[in-house]
């Protein structure tokens, strides 16, 4: 396996990675992850990076790290290729868009998910992230999130 850069010709499996997992968990699409989808290329141009963890002709995991404000980015949109198994590649792509965003002059990475997300939840705690409690959890299904300071 072999984790990769943002290249256009994965994009699809970015949007439906994250939609088929949006979908299985919860049911349906928010607003905010249907802007994200359609301003993939914006998000890049301004800072944001994709990874893909690839074995052969196969990709099985994406993670996006996104500037915000304030030296804090955001670590979004880990999902999964569901038909295939892939042990690890979460990880991979995960640990990817951490250290593309510390390169980049993160001070503090930020994660909003769901609590019921044991292997998220795990993934996140692996890497050091610890529970913070918000007001406003931005996406509806939203209720649990994490940081992580440099």
């Amino acid at each position: 396996m072999r984790v990769i850069e943002y290249q256009e010709e994965y994009k699809k499996y970015f949007i439906q990675f994250n939609t088929d997992w949006i979908r299985d968990n919860f049911g349906v699409l928010e607003e905010e992850d249907m802007a994200t989808f359609d301003h993939v290329e914006e998000s890049l141009a301004k800072g944001a990076m994709i990874y893909f963890a690839v074995e052969g002709e196969n990709v099985l995991a994406t993670c996006m790290a996104k500037p915000m404000e304030d030296g804090i980015w955001e670590i979004c949109k880990l999902g999964s290729n569901k038909h295939i198994p892939h042990q690890g590649a979460g990880s991979a792509v995960f640990e990817a868009a951490m250290n593309w965003a510390i390169r980049h002059g993160a001070k503090k990475l930020f994660i909003i998910s769901n609590s019921r997300l044991k292997s998220a939840l795990h993934i996140y705690e692996k890497y050091g992230f610890h529970e913070i409690k918000l007001d406003d959890y931005e996406y509806v299904r939203g209720d649990i999130a994490f940081e992580y300071n440099i």
